[in-house]
């Protein structure tokens, strides 16, 4: 799929789908949709640029267990979103300060995330367990 804002609903969609199917409440559900519109417009918006090219978005559910794993590849620029520095969310830094608060949320309401740099490829998985 491109890596275009456009391709958001459809990855939402397909992402909600699992989640449902898992038994994930409507907050954790919206909490994710929420998670995954940041992690995937930020590919959108700086993995390609000023191109775009293909990305790849894979949803591994594990059934017999009680979370979702989301995996989010992509063969753009590589990006460790972890090492980005802490944003501090209280006061006028807040209000001043533009970026990292989106990196800030996926780490708040996901309960692990991790990224690697594998084969010329982000991997950004995120974990959450089901309440």
């Amino acid at each position: 799929m491109d890596a275009v804002s456009d391709a958001l609903f459809p990855v939402q969609d397909f992402i909600h789908e699992h989640l449902v199917h898992c038994g994930f409440n409507k907050k954790v559900c919206s909490e994710i949709r929420l998670v995954v519109e940041e992690i995937f417009i930020n590919i959108c918006s700086y993995a390609y640029r000023p191109d775009h090219a293909e990305t790849w978005i894979s949803c591994r559910v594990v059934e017999h267990e009680t979370y979702i794993l989301l995996q989010f590849t992509d063969s753009g620029i590589p990006f460790d979103p972890l090492k980005k520095e802490a944003v501090d969310v209280t006061g006028k830094q807040f209000v001043e300060h533009e970026g990292g608060f989106g990196i800030h949320l996926v780490k708040k309401m996901m309960d692990e995330v991790s990224y690697e740099y594998r084969d010329g490829m982000n991997v950004l998985k995120v974990k959450r367990f089901l309440d």
